[in-house]
């Protein structure tokens, strides 16, 4: 068996404003979540990741924390909190708390107090510059506004750093005061009896903002390694830190065991099989199969034998797998849903399900801007219409990407809301929720969500899918087939990404159907037909 617990869990992400609202104001809260732990439970799930549910202003949805050792009012209580870590370990489901430490809300205590003046305590925890010829320091941008990542305060005649927007402002983690703080905020959730860390962007907190160097400064490993050793070290505690800038070399610098860092990164090299490299984000193509299987196989490999993978489709700032992997409509949703579950849990590392994947949600695009809510959406419009762009074509580009699709709330049946709220929804729910819910996946025999249900039972239970030896067969390019052995046990994954027919020829054996998506399967191998995204994953005799 694998060493740890989350080697052989799956992890289910929750962004609690779009969730369950248990008190009528539109707004997923904490009592929502801990109402629907048993479906949780009955999924199998082993943890639950939290987006960020600390006292925030929400001018980026809680990625903007006020007060790190405070739950917002909108979701709730410490003692809902507390109550909801307990209700979900007597179901032997861990909470995993997302952790924003690049950047705080302008709000934040220390930056209220770090603004008083240049003598202030925590002046040191932000990033602060003197004018230079009597402007910016230099020409960092914004990532989610525009213009200039510096903001003036008038105060002291100083500049501070907001990568993101301006009331998020960075942290200077070259700061040991700041660290220490950090810490032992960390260690105040964690004696609460979480079970992990998910870290935002922690690939900036080594930046050198005047080199210019945003990720992977020179000491991000020291901190790491420091904040490992000064929080979790001696727990089986997980911890991924998201990281656009890694690669599965990098990857391996973060999880490798002997350097006590992570538990694991999440990587984003396949998501690029659909976008221009290095192009902006509205830019993209039609899914390119072999580079998605090449970034897969490529972590794979480069983590065979030392660290850890972590396993995704998508996320609260992605669009939704099935809208941009396969299909969002007609009876290849469903096929596709599959598909991308079985390709995906059949690899080597810790598998990540979104809410709402588990039953084919689907994107929600929208026409007009005023409908949508997401602060980074909102401003690529902007300068989508300043360069040229019709409002109309503007929107087509904004669907693409827009984080909204992920948000909008979960379906839980056909009722009014989709059974998410009495009240008026922070964001509206998608019009499909009345034959897209999860009352509706319950009662379907071979659903989407029982494909996911079993996927997560052999997780649980069997150690080839755990620390198995991953291995890569050759097959046509809209074809991921790979292999995972353990001893004499070979199991073997082979997914058709294309809504045509295609032949393939896997090894002359015998087969044992453990999941697939259709009714019917070879019990011998060899040439194969795969028919529209038909997904199987088999016990070699």
């Amino acid at each position: 068996m694998s060493e740890h617990w989350w080697q052989r869990a799956v992890v289910y992400q929750i962004y609690p404003r779009s969730f369950q609202d248990s008190n009528g104001d539109g707004i997923g809260d904490l009592p929502g979540i801990i109402s629907r732990l048993d479906y949780l439970k009955q999924l199998g799930v082993g943890a639950l990741w939290l987006s960020p549910v600390y006292q925030s202003p929400n001018a980026d949805n809680g990625y903007d924390i006020s007060d790190y050792q405070a739950i917002n009012p909108e979701y709730g209580t410490m003692a809902d909190m507390e109550r909801l870590i307990q209700e979900a370990r007597q179901r032997d489901i861990r909470i995993v708390m997302d952790l924003v430490v690049n950047h705080t809300s302008d709000e934040h205590a220390w930056f209220v107090n770090a603004r008083t003046g240049m003598d202030s305590s925590t002046r040191d925890y932000y990033v602060w510059s003197d004018p230079v010829d009597g402007h910016e320091p230099n020409d960092l941008t914004s990532g989610f506004i525009g213009g200039s990542a510096w903001e003036h305060d008038s105060t002291s005649d100083q500049y501070f750093l907001h990568l993101f927007s301006a009331k998020q402002v960075d942290l200077n983690w070259q700061s040991p005061k700041l660290r220490q703080a950090i810490y032992d905020m960390m260690n105040f959730w964690i004696a609460k009896g979480i079970g992990g860390f998910r870290m935002d962007v922690i690939d900036m907190i080594g930046k050198e903002p005047f080199e210019k160097q945003l990720v992977n400064g020179p000491h991000l490993h020291d901190y790491l390694h420091e904040m490992n050793r000064a929080t979790w070290a001696d727990r089986d505690f997980l911890t991924v830190g998201e990281a656009w800038s890694a690669g599965p070399k990098e990857a391996l610098q973060y999880s490798c065991p002997a350097r006590q860092e992570l538990s694991m990164i999440f990587q984003f090299g396949h998501l690029w099989a659909d976008r221009k490299v290095g192009g902006e984000k509205w830019e993209t193509h039609p899914i390119s199969v072999p580079q998605l299987k090449a970034a897969l196989y490529a972590c794979q490999r480069e983590l065979a034998t030392d660290g850890w993978n972590s396993l995704f489709w998508n996320n609260h700032d992605l669009p939704r797998a099935v809208s941009r992997f396969g299909t969002p409509t007609g009876p290849n949703r469903e096929l596709s849903a599959k598909m991308l579950a079985i390709t995906l849990h059949g690899l080597k590392g810790t598998p990540y399900i979104y809410q709402g994947e588990e039953m084919g949600m689907t994107d929600c695009p929208v026409t007009m801007i005023e409908q949508v809510d997401d602060v980074e959406a909102r401003t690529i419009y902007r300068q989508l219409r300043v360069q040229g762009d019709s409002a109309t074509t503007a929107m087509e580009k904004v669907n693409r990407f827009s984080r909204d699709n992920a948000r909008t709330p979960m379906q839980w049946d056909a009722s009014l809301n989709a059974g998410f709220s009495t009240g008026q929804p922070w964001l509206a729910v998608n019009p499909n929720y009345q034959t897209i819910n999860v009352q509706a996946t319950l009662t379907e025999p071979d659903s989407v969500f029982e494909t996911y249900q079993q996927l997560i039972q052999l997780r649980k239970t069997q150690p080839v899918l755990q620390t198995g030896a991953f291995q890569a067969l050759a097959v046509p390019d809209d074809v991921i087939a790979y292999t995972r052995t353990l001893g004499e046990v070979t199991w073997l994954v082979c997914s058709n990404f294309g809504a045509e027919p295609v032949d393939v020829t896997l090894p002359q054996r015998v087969a044992k159907r453990l999941v697939g998506n259709y009714d019917d399967y070879p019990d011998q191998l060899g040439d194969v037909q795969l028919r529209p995204y038909e997904a199987f994953m088999v016990a070699l005799q």
